[in-house]
């Protein structure tokens, strides 16, 4: 049923993303689905102001920027019953007292979801046409490639093996049915049946590995993922395949995800690295085999509007006595990021 006065709701993130992620239409939404100081964005949750407004919080709007929500936090918020999250992993953000709690938490990652995916159809199609590396010899030489210089080049029949069915890994999915490629995933909670219902092949990670020409990274980070593609792991790939990484970087073997690509053998598109940003005096910054970009596949600038989007959904759900449809479960962190 209803509840009989609009839930009382605060902005918990970093302000600098309030504007985008909730134009005005949609915090004239926010407003009318609940009881909501639009000027009101807590970034401390020890400062007065953020005290005096968590004390009669129900709903709590959190992204970027907002703390953790320890046992603390939950002592000073006595009615909060639900954390609508407007960004994507909401691993950084919950944690026992939390689940203890009964609170209930939603996330808008099904919607940070899509220009991840969206990113690596885009690279994995251009290093199928090995664009970043004619870009670098163009630039040298001036010239035009021969036939025998592009005859290894092109996206049909391309083995391109994805690394985790998670909600990222599905859309890019998705997003490869209409191209002619062979597509492999290695997702141990996926069986065979799904996997072809997918489009994919299942295989183990080694058979992904050896078998691919490019491999994309959409595993969770979590400890049993933790450099999951070590040294051994990497030399499976055959000589100039291509990883793409926009997971985190975590779960790749640094150093010997440099050698790899010092040496040339393997190529790389890599929104994620660890440590982030590399340092300065990294050579993944200088070598033509390595696109490098700054953690931009996720969504930023217009497509920010998409998350805010799916918490005013959610919060009119709220409101209404609805279930959230984009419920994230305790048990749902074992196996997503």
């Amino acid at each position: 049923m209803p509840t009989p006065h609009p839930p009382r709701a605060v902005f918990a993130m970093d302000p600098v993303h309030l504007p985008l992620l909730f134009p005005p239409p949609l915090m004239a939404r926010l407003e009318q689905a609940s009881e909501l100081d639009p000027t009101l964005v807590v970034r401390d949750f020890t400062d007065p102001a953020a005290t005096e407004a968590l004390a009669r919080t129900e709903v709590l709007i959190t992204g970027w920027g907002c703390p953790r929500l320890d046992a603390d936090v939950l002592a000073a918020a006595p009615g909060l019953r639900t954390v609508l999250h407007a960004a994507g992993s909401v691993r950084p953000l919950v944690g026992e007292a939390l689940w203890k709690a009964g609170i209930t938490v939603s996330s808008a990652a099904a919607g940070n979801a899509l220009p991840v995916a969206e990113y690596t159809l885009a690279m994995i199609l251009l290093a199928g046409k090995d664009a970043f590396g004619h870009r670098e010899r163009f630039r040298g030489t001036h010239t035009y490639p021969t036939r025998e210089e592009t005859a290894g080049t092109g996206n049909v029949g391309r083995r391109v093996g994805v690394i985790g069915a998670s909600r990222i890994g599905r859309r890019l999915l998705e997003l490869l049915r209409p191209f002619d490629f062979t597509v492999l995933l290695h997702d141990p909670y996926v069986e065979a049946s799904e996997a072809a219902g997918l489009g994919a092949e299942s295989v183990s990670l080694e058979e992904l590995l050896r078998r691919s020409d490019i491999v994309s990274l959409h595993a969770p980070d979590i400890p049993e993922t933790y450099r999951m593609l070590d040294a051994g792991r990497l030399a499976l790939i055959r000589d100039g395949g291509v990883l793409i990484n926009t997971s985190r970087g975590a779960l790749v073997d640094p150093g010997a995800l440099t050698d790899e690509l010092v040496s040339g053998r393997l190529h790389a598109v890599l929104d994620v690295t660890e440590p982030e940003p590399l340092p300065a005096g990294s050579p993944l910054y200088r070598l033509p085999n390595v696109f490098l970009t700054p953690h931009i596949a996720g969504s930023l600038g217009n497509e920010l509007e998409r998350l805010g989007r799916i918490v005013v959904e959610e919060l009119e759900r709220v409101a209404g006595g609805g279930a959230l449809v984009h419920e994230v479960r305790e048990v749902d962190l074992t196996r997503v990021a």
